[in-house]
């Protein structure tokens, strides 16, 4: 009798729980069962919940643009919590929320489904955005900047680098903007590493707009580093194009942040089991991807957790693999494997 009272008792708290605790509760579970005892703060669990709600949604709208398609251009597995690599997902989470990256937040971090061959789930691919990069380096460099001064220069603002040499032990430069809205074209960048108490330590380091598009990925996106994309006439593809401006300062900008807190250098005595799991998952490029996801993971590190003021944040929106640009049709929401009353997708796990 007390075993049936407390199943009760059990099935009413997991009940009153919300979806996201039930998520903070089997990550922890799964994570203790792979890689053992953890422990974590109020806050470290608040960011595993956002996980849930983040990857929640990615795995809803990537379902139902799966559902869109026609059924014999249709992948056979749906972007449900059924077909989520549980284990791998929960160590992984316990990794990038113990390190501070909130997925919630902009530019923190982009949670992106790939279908792992091996198994048939899916496996969730974690990429750093820009503020993420800002948050590895200050939690773990080795010599952390007081402040860092991120530039684009236009070709007719006034820059002046003033090198570090035997007789000016500080490194500098001096930056004008003559003409505030009509700065000329962008010719390259700066950043700047800021030390108050030690400026002989201050680092300057430029890039040209050469340096700058060498540092553009292979699968660039035409809507924001501008150029032409192909034209799509009744869902397929056709020889015409079509010119984009995109938004290039942005991205250039954006290029120059992400190599200013690349350099600075990780203090090997900071390094934990949360550190190298972060840069195991960032360097996984096992021979299990196929190359639709691949193609599509390039693409969000490109796109998602974009600090953008008025337009629309296409984090967790990669194409599912598998899946052609075809015409759409639409489908009722009710197909959707969506359980409205518990507010989750149904999953035996949580």
């Amino acid at each position: 009798m007390s075993t049936e009272i407390a199943q009760q008792q059990q099935g009413v708290a997991k009940a009153q729980s919300s979806p996201s605790e039930r998520f903070t509760t089997e990550v922890l579970k799964q994570y203790i069962s792979t890689a053992g005892d953890v422990q974590v703060s109020n806050f470290q669990k608040k960011l595993i919940q956002n996980y849930f709600v983040k990857l929640d949604a990615t795995l809803k709208e990537n379902e139902i643009k799966r559902m869109a398609k026609k059924e014999e251009y249709r992948d056979a597995l749906a972007f449900t919590w059924e077909n989520v690599n549980m284990q791998k997902l929960s160590v992984d989470v316990i990794a990038f929320s113990m390190i501070g990256l909130d997925p919630v937040q902009s530019n923190h971090i982009n949670l992106v489904c790939y279908k792992n061959s091996h198994t048939s789930k899916f496996d969730i691919g974690f990429l750093p955005g820009y503020r993420g990069m800002e948050i590895k380096a200050k939690k773990y460099g080795l010599e952390i900047p007081d402040d860092v001064i991120v530039e684009l220069v236009y070709s007719n603002d006034t820059f002046k680098p003033i090198k570090k040499d035997l007789k000016n032990r500080v490194e500098s430069y001096n930056f004008d903007i003559t003409e505030a809205f009509d700065r000329g074209d962008l010719i390259g960048g700066f950043y700047y590493h800021s030390f108050f108490a030690t400026p002989e330590k201050n680092k300057l380091r430029m890039l040209t707009l050469k340096d700058i598009e060498k540092r553009k990925p292979k699968s660039a996106s035409a809507e924001f580093w501008g150029g032409t994309k192909p034209i799509y006439e009744n869902g397929k593809k056709t020889n015409k194009t079509e010119a984009v401006e995109g938004w290039f300062d942005e991205m250039a900008w954006k290029t120059i942040y992400r190599a200013a807190y690349s350099d600075i250098t990780i203090d090997s005595e900071k390094i934990d089991e949360h550190f190298l799991k972060m840069i195991e998952v960032e360097s996984d490029k096992t021979p299990l991807l196929e190359s639709p996801a691949e193609k599509a993971m390039m693409q969000i590190q490109e796109k998602g957790n974009k600090e953008l003021t008025d337009f629309e944040d296409v984090t967790g929106k990669p194409e599912p693999a598998k899946i052609e640009a075809k015409k759409e049709e639409k489908i009722p929401s009710a197909k959707i494997n969506n359980d409205p009353k518990a507010g989750i997708p149904n999953n035996p796990g949580f």
